[in-house]
Order: C-alpha cells, then sequence, then structure tokens
C-alpha cells in the first residue's frame, strides 16, 4: 500500500550532495524535509553533552528518546537545528559529528529508538526524506527513491571546499581516507546498510551542477504526478 502522505526518499554514500538536492527540492515544491542524518549526528552530540560513555549504547539509546529536536531555517533560508533550545547548526556538520553520526548509527537498539521519530516527519503536503536508509527501511513503500552518489574523488574534493568555505583546516588526501573509511563501515554495517532499494533511480552526480541535479529529481516526481508539470 502506498503511504498516505506522498513521500521522496533521496539516499546515498557521505558528502554525494543529497543534503543539498534534498533541501532545494523540499523547498522547490513546498514539502516538509526529514534530515535524517542530522538525527544521528544529534545523538552523537547529546551524548558528548551529557558527558556520556562514546562506547556506552543505552545511553545513547536515551538520548535519541528524549533529546528535544526542532528543524528550521533563518534568515536567507539557511538551515537551522536546536538542540534542547541551543543552535548546534555548525557543530553538527563537522567532520567529528559524521564521524560520530557514523560510528553511533551501526548500533541496532539507536536506529530503532530513531524509527518511529523519522516516520512521524511524514505530514501533508509531503515529504522529502534525505538519508542512507530512508528507501530500504523508513519508508520502503515511497513512491519515488533516489540513490544519489559521485566518485569518491568528487565527494572528497566537495567536501574539502565546503570546510574551507567555512574557514577550517582540511587535507584533502585526509578527507578522501575518511570518505573512504566511512563508505565501508555504511555499506557493511549488519543493520540497515547503505545500498539502494531495488525500485531507487540510480543517479551519478559525477560531474554535474546541483541545478542539473535538482531538476532530474523534480523531473521523477513530475513523471510519477507528485507535483504539478507546470
Amino acid at each position: 500500500m502506498k503511504p498516505p502522505v506522498p513521500i521522496v526518499t533521496i539516499d546515498g554514500p557521505s558528502s554525494s550532495g543529497k543534503g543539498t538536492i534534498s533541501r532545494i527540492v523540499a523547498a522547490r515544491v513546498g514539502w516538509h524535509l526529514l534530515d535524517s542524518g542530522a538525527l544521528y549526528r544529534l545523538v552523537a552530540l547529546g551524548a558528548a553533552l551529557r558527558n556520556f560513555d562514546p562506547d556506552d549504547v543505552e545511553q545513547h539509546v536515551s538520548v535519541a528518546r528524549t533529546m528535544k529536536v526542532q528543524f528550521g531555517s533563518v534568515g536567507d533560508g539557511q538551515e537551522q537545528v536546536l538542540l534542547e533550545g541551543q543552535d548546534v547548526t555548525r557543530k553538527i556538520r563537522t567532520e567529528e559529528a559524521g564521524a560520530g553520526a557514523s560510528r553511533v548509527a551501526v548500533w541496532p537498539a539507536v536506529r530503532a529508538a530513531l524509527t518511529d521519530r523519522q516516520r512521524a516527519f511524514a505530514q501533508p503536503p509531503g515529504l522529502v526524506a534525505d538519508g542512507r536508509d530512508m528507501g530500504t527501511v523508513i519508508f520502503p513503500d515511497a513512491q519515488l527513491k533516489v540513490f544519489l552518489t559521485a566518485s569518491a574523488e568528487e565527494r572528497a574534493q566537495r567536501r574539502h571546499k565546503q570546510l574551507i568555505e567555512k574557514g577550517s583546516a582540511a587535507s584533502l588526501a585526509a578527507l578522501s581516507r575518511e570518505i573512504a573509511e566511512r563508505d565501508q563501515r555504511d555499506m557493511s554495517r549488519q543493520v540497515a546498510p547503505l545500498k539502494p532499494a531495488p525500485d531507487a533511480h540510480l543517479l551519478d552526480s559525477t560531474g554535474l551542477s546541483i541545478e542539473a541535479v535538482v531538476e532530474r529529481v523534480l523531473s521523477l516526481g513530475r513523471e510519477r504526478g507528485l507535483w504539478p508539470k507546470a
């Protein structure tokens, strides 16, 4: 059965551009947005702020169940993420936060604690869900599933450029290694490994502009009648 609320899932590996594409698509069609990766980053950050043991699964599960999270935007549409009322937008976008998210995401108990929370984001008029298992686990009946990827080299270069623009020091070689290691962790974990759903549309963004990828996703949605053709 199709879900009562139309859903588009955009999954893919680290730095594939799925977050940027999801935000733009959601804004263009006026749908809600779920940044599932941010939830895992918030669990890791929330545990750190509470001085929890980084290897204690149960403590992280308690954070996943009780943390107060708000997603929003400020100014010219830049994202804003609040954790327990504190603006943590910049904190959760660091490489350290990304590594923390990848670490806690392999724990089945944490993933289970966040499952219902993620599904609750499906509200009218529709949802664009960004993550790694949106189309395979969280929303298996989504009307449109996209698996977005790019070459490892291009993903490292994109991330390097983002960090430089934010004034953060970054080594391209180190980023390349980290992305390769994270890909391996995400693809080999026992629960909800990173992989395209059988019915996902594979979209390689290597060499493509952001607008070109956005238009392709919008076109796929129009083909399925999810939003007007005009």
